[in-house]
């Protein structure tokens, strides 16, 4: 076919296009130059001359861009409004400054979404709007699909993560979620390095999966015969052998992968955030954990006021609720529950309350169901909730009380886990037969349970100090300043192919 015949197969507006650019390419003009003669952004065009007075003309000439946005066109006066990625800016084409033939070469083969180079006078319009009087434009980067409708955008939630590029051209919402994200992200590392925290990198290739109760997803690697691999679904196990080597203080951010179900709150990929501190318990990991996540808020969002629908919540209160476990799912069943009541007692009251319960959960994992069916959706303040059950919690040390229990927080706001953290298990005796445990579920065909990794446990029977560690989702925690879904606070979220 050739490329006439595959041009008339496009839709109209894109045969256009290509028409167009066929034209400008055979009249000797590049329609995709290498670089253009930028002196200002045009928030800094916007800042230098706020002041103007309507009808202004400064006699300063600058040289800008940006992709067109809107355009009127006129006799002999066009608008425009260019798009960088600093914000918008006004430019004015007249005839008397271009002539003719630049203006109408500027009617004739300037489309939206096209982006330009324009060179001019800062003025104001008669109405006050600053704008660039061009005295020469040209044509940086044409483009050949036309952009969503001004005012409809991409109306299908399913095409703005499809299309995120065309999204963020025309959504001022998805590029503020984008600053958002790098504020967010900037914020928590430099907490954690005032915090004297050394940041790391360790393996996302593993050979064996381990510190979270997750399906992996598998790989292999040629160079090494196909030996198989996981990419990790937890930074801990290699966080902890940096502990046991002496760095005391030490935290990483960057990706996880669990090969487990997408919806509003999931995303196979996600950026995690650990940390992991020596002579630290569970009580100090959530001191920090509420400072990062105020210090985060406001340089994310310049205020620690966050709104989500109906409730507004200041995370900058000077403590945050701390709960028990077991007192919660006591006080919302209205029957005192602890690690004695007795399995067949708890059945009941599930089935009281038709809650489903597996025949597999021993006393303490249906304690945990109780907690996220009855109370989770219902923590709207970011509050730690205390002490879980042994039994749902392999990797974290026992309670200094209750032998039944764990030193183990999970952060619960807006009805959805924010973080979690453990006074951590450094004892390889009691590791290794926890572990054993879980590679005992894992070779019954429980895709979640932790295999026993001898290289960790070898670690730890060098010494591992006391230490607190914790964990957070950074899409968690913009999901908390933003009220967003996690597929609108991750610019690619994993989709289904067309």
């Amino acid at each position: 076919m050739s490329v006439s015949e595959e041009q008339s197969e496009l839709p109209e507006q894109m045969r256009v296009r290509r028409e167009k650019l066929d034209r400008l390419r055979a009249e000797g003009v590049d329609p995709y130059p290498v670089t253009f003669p930028r002196t200002a952004t045009n928030a800094e065009i916007r800042e230098k001359y706020a002041e103007l007075e309507p009808g202004a003309a400064t006699g300063d000439h600058v040289g800008v861009v940006g992709r067109v946005m809107l355009s009127r066109v006129g006799g002999k006066l066009c608008f425009a409004t260019i798009r960088d990625g600093s914000g918008d800016l006004q430019i004015m084409l007249s005839l008397d400054r271009l002539g003719e033939e630049s203006l109408a070469a500027w009617k004739r083969d300037v489309d939206l979404g096209d982006h330009v180079g324009i060179e001019g006078e800062v003025i104001t319009s008669r109405r006050g709007e600053l704008s660039i009087m061009a005295d020469s434009w040209q044509i940086t980067s044409k483009c050949l699909r036309p952009l969503p409708e001004k005012h409809a955008g991409l109306s299908d939630p399913e095409a703005r993560v499809r299309l995120r590029y065309v999204d963020l051209i025309v959504n001022d919402e998805a590029r503020r979620m984008a600053h958002i994200r790098s504020a967010t992200v900037r914020a928590v590392r430099d907490f954690w390095h005032e915090e004297g925290y050394l940041e790391v990198e360790t393996p996302m290739l593993q050979p064996i999966h381990g510190g979270a109760s997750a399906r992996p997803f598998k790989t292999q690697i040629n160079a090494y015969g196909g030996m198989e691999l996981y990419l990790r679904i937890a930074i801990e196990l290699y966080l902890k052998r940096l502990v046991v080597g002496g760095i005391e203080k030490v935290f990483e951010m960057n990706r996880n992968f669990r090969n487990e179900g997408a919806d509003a709150t999931h995303n196979p990929e996600f950026t995690m955030l650990e940390a992991y501190g020596t002579y630290l318990d569970y009580n100090g990991m959530a001191d920090l954990t509420q400072r990062m996540y105020q210090r985060a808020v406001v340089a994310a969002l310049g205020t620690s006021v966050v709104v989500h629908g109906e409730h507004e919540v200041d995370l900058g209160l000077t403590q945050w609720p701390r709960i028990t476990l077991y007192g919660s799912v006591s006080e919302a069943l209205g029957e005192e529950i602890t690690t004695e009541t007795s399995l067949e007692q708890l059945r009941k009251y599930a089935d009281q309350r038709e809650i489903h319960w597996d025949p597999k959960w021993g006393p303490g994992k249906l304690v945990q169901e109780f907690f996220e069916e009855l109370i989770e959706h219902t923590l709207i303040q970011p509050t730690f909730v205390m002490d879980y059950p042994l039994e749902t919690s392999p990797l974290t040390r026992q309670h200094r009380d209750n032998p039944l229990l764990t030193e183990k927080w999970d952060l619960i706001g807006f009805g959805t886990e924010l973080g979690t953290a453990y006074s951590e298990l450094v004892d390889p005796v009691e590791q290794r037969r926890r572990l054993t445990e879980q590679s005992l579920l894992a070779a019954g065909g429980d895709a979640e349970a932790m295999q026993l990794d001898e290289d960790f446990l070898q670690a730890l029977e060098y010494a591992m100090p006391p230490t607190g560690g914790m964990g957070a989702g950074i899409d968690r925690m913009i999901m908390a300043f933003t009220g967003k879904n996690i597929r609108e606070t991750i610019l690619f979220p994993l989709v289904r192919p067309n």
